[in-house]
């Protein structure tokens, strides 16, 4: 049985017709960047729950969510319909793998997203722990048009911050954006072009991939890295590959 704790929205941003972030203030005893929170409202009589990733970092006092509606879905319908002061509810402990502690030592960290998938990101890279461990780190964020790129702000002071260190690759796959890749990660991956703008080949030397969002580029990524001899991590086995599915 989860424990839930009661929570009220305190900041709502729309970013398009279809994606949404909800600030919550709740008493959270903490959590890793890159873990995620079972989010629930009462629907109908029922606790109605979801896994959401937690996109602030750890520490900051507010917890974020950043999520799509779905609209056959039970939850994110009404989560979009939510005003700042509403009651939301929070289980009380995050869990998930997908963390830099989780990642055996190396040079190279990606972030692989699709979508929603770059929340995690997001709180792993407002940490410090991410810059100390690795020589570089890229986002690959990947989005259908430009609407749908969001936290751009937030991504840009990220990059300021860490000039040397960061490489911020934006994939937009149905609008034409300066300085954007325009297809999928799979075949940038294949044709060499998303290595070609950082600089850098994902190697099984000195890289390790990181993927949340849609499954079928987590699928078809993993396909293409493991031909070059990279293999899902695990920590009785460490590998190259560390994933979170939202699907």
């Amino acid at each position: 049985m989860a424990n839930w704790l009661t929570g009220k929205v305190v900041e709502k941003t729309q970013w398009n017709e279809r994606l949404f972030s909800l600030c919550i203030a709740v008493e959270f005893n903490g959590f890793s960047a890159g873990q995620f929170v079972r989010v629930a409202l009462d629907i109908d009589g029922e606790r109605v729950a979801r896994p959401y990733s937690l996109v602030n970092k750890p520490g900051e006092g507010l917890l974020e969510i950043y999520f799509n509606i779905v609209p056959e879905g039970p939850l994110s319908p009404r989560l979009a319909e939510l005003k700042v002061g509403d009651e939301i509810f929070v289980t009380d402990k995050a869990n998930g793998f997908l963390t830099v502690d989780e990642v055996p030592e190396c040079k190279h960290l990606w972030l692989m997203a699709t979508g929603t998938g770059v929340g995690p990101f997001l709180s792993i890279l407002k940490t410090e722990n991410v810059w100390q461990r690795f020589e570089k780190v890229v986002l690959g964020y990947s989005v259908r048009d430009l609407s749908e790129l969001s936290y751009r702000k937030e991504i840009e002071k990220i990059a300021q911050e860490h000039a040397q260190q960061f490489i911020f690759v934006p994939f937009v796959t149905r609008d034409k954006v300066d300085g954007a890749i325009h297809q999928r990660m799979p075949l940038s991956l294949e044709d060499g072009s998303v290595e070609e703008k950082t600089g850098f080949r994902i190697n099984e030397q000195d890289s390790h991939v990181m993927m949340c969002g849609n499954s079928e580029m987590i699928k078809s990524v993993t396909e293409v890295l493991e031909k070059r001899g990279l293999r899902k991590h695990r920590r009785r086995e460490p590998g190259h590959l560390t994933t979170e599915k939202y699907h």
